[in-house]
């Protein structure tokens, strides 16, 4: 097997343009002028009139053409301003504290859309901010914004392999994603630009790999695995993984049957293979069938498949669960409890359980209330249910929005330092 892929070096760069008002003293400012897509923004409106009913609006274009929008309303302050680090949002589609909460509850206009960056090169998000003198629930040609900000949040560069700037050596990572296939590359990218070297690697629907995943081949990730430690400049004390969904499967197998693997971040997935057959040199681990039977239809006409997969716990199932105890890395689990496609809190459960009755605390289990499946970096807005290109109607993701934004947060910064702590040479020892 063979992998194509291309170095870059991360150049971080983003312009914010500088403000135009209507009136005079009114303004609406925004730092830093550059920013990568999981950093903070500070956003501040001056020049009001004391307690003023103000509202702030966001919208985003992303590159199908298809428009992103949040809103919130404030109050402005005996001085005439609003700080968003500081100020409530009275209502709108956030309310209470949350300086990036316009950004974290864009929504699509056209139901059933996934905000999702392709290039992360080229061209970065474009965000344009807008300001009314009052509260504004629908649009209006009458009513114009009284200041505007156009706002460019980057991920970095584009390529399979991304490396920070810099001579290394920097610790490894393999990125895997689920069902939607192809090669997704915004979260290797963004961690690139915090130190690590990262391999976005697709496994089908992409170039010539299979369109549809029939069969998962761990030697493919094996060749990824090696390829990534012997470059010059990833440490050679072994790679991380960071999986999510089907992704987590994988990464799961990776961290039990590949001694390259050291540390694994196993991201709403699930504890053995479920629907797809996997091999592994003479082995084959045939999976748990789908009981679609189970499907269910939320209101919104979205489906649901937490209900559907095979209970792994079930002695006719056992063949199929990962044996977790044998992993000589450490498993990180991120769950969000409100997980619509998997019952990804139970497999995490099963999976720690497992280790402890074997002797093992190589394990690690963060589970979030309210967060849905599709965990993605901080301020990334929640996607409760989008179309998959496999699938006939829209698949059912889940997430109460405040909780998921809380739960992308904090999970960013874990993930960085469980990486960092288990991926460099002077690592802890099981």
């Amino acid at each position: 097997m063979i992998f194509s892929f291309f170095v870059f070096t991360f150049i971080g760069q983003g312009v914010i343009c500088p403000p135009h008002c209507t009136l005079p003293m009114l303004q609406l400012i925004v730092t830093p002028e550059k920013a990568l897509a999981d950093e903070p923004l500070c956003i501040r409106a001056t020049g009001l009139n004391p307690f003023q009913m103000v509202t702030f609006k966001a919208s985003l274009m992303d590159e199908k053409g298809k428009l992103f929008q949040s809103q919130a309303f404030y109050k402005a302050d005996e001085t005439g301003n609003v700080d968003l680090e500081q100020a409530a949002a009275l209502g709108g589609d956030y309310v209470g504290i949350h300086p990036m909460g316009l950004f974290w509850s864009l929504k699509p206009v056209n139901s059933f859309r996934r905000l999702l960056k392709q290039d992360v090169m080229n061209s970065p998000f474009y965000i344009q901010l807008d300001l009314y003198d009052s509260f504004l629930l629908e649009d209006s040609p009458e009513v114009q914004p009284k200041a505007s900000q156009m706002i460019e949040r980057w991920f970095s560069v584009r390529g399979a392999f991304f490396l920070p700037p810099g001579e290394g050596p920097f610790p490894g990572v393999i990125d895997l994603f689920g069902g939607v296939g192809g090669l997704v590359e915004f979260r290797a990218s963004l961690l690139a630009s915090h130190g690590f070297g990262v391999l976005a690697l697709a496994y089908f629907a992409y170039e010539d790999l299979p369109s549809c995943l029939l069969e998962i081949d761990l030697e493919y990730f094996e060749e990824a695995a090696n390829m990534l430690m012997h470059h010059p400049k990833i440490h050679k004390s072994g790679i991380g993984v960071i999986s999510v969904c089907k992704g987590a499967e994988i990464g799961l197998a990776m961290a039990v049957y590949l001694e390259q693997v050291t540390a694994t971040i196993c991201i709403n997935g699930t504890n053995a293979f479920h629907d797809t057959q996997c091999k592994y040199r003479d082995m084959v681990i045939n999976p748990i069938p789908h009981q679609k039977e189970y499907t269910q239809i939320h209101v919104s006409g979205a489906i649901s498949f937490r209900h559907i997969k095979g209970d792994p716990r079930a002695e006719v199932n056992q063949q199929s669960v990962l044996r977790v105890e044998e992993a000589q890395g450490h498993i990180l689990f991120i769950v969000g409890e409100k997980d619509e496609c998997l019952n990804s809190k139970a497999y995490a459960e099963q999976a720690m359980e497992q280790m402890r009755r074997h002797g093992r605390s190589n394990g690690t289990l963060l589970s979030y209330p309210g967060a849905g499946h599709l965990i993605e970096p901080p301020y990334s807005p929640l996607c409760f249910a989008s179309w998959n290109p496999f699938i006939s109607r829209p698949l059912l993701w889940g997430g109460d929005i405040g909780c998921h934004a809380v739960a992308q947060e904090h999970s960013w910064r874990e993930i960085q330092k469980f990486l960092r702590r288990h991926l460099t040479p002077s690592r802890s020892k099981l």
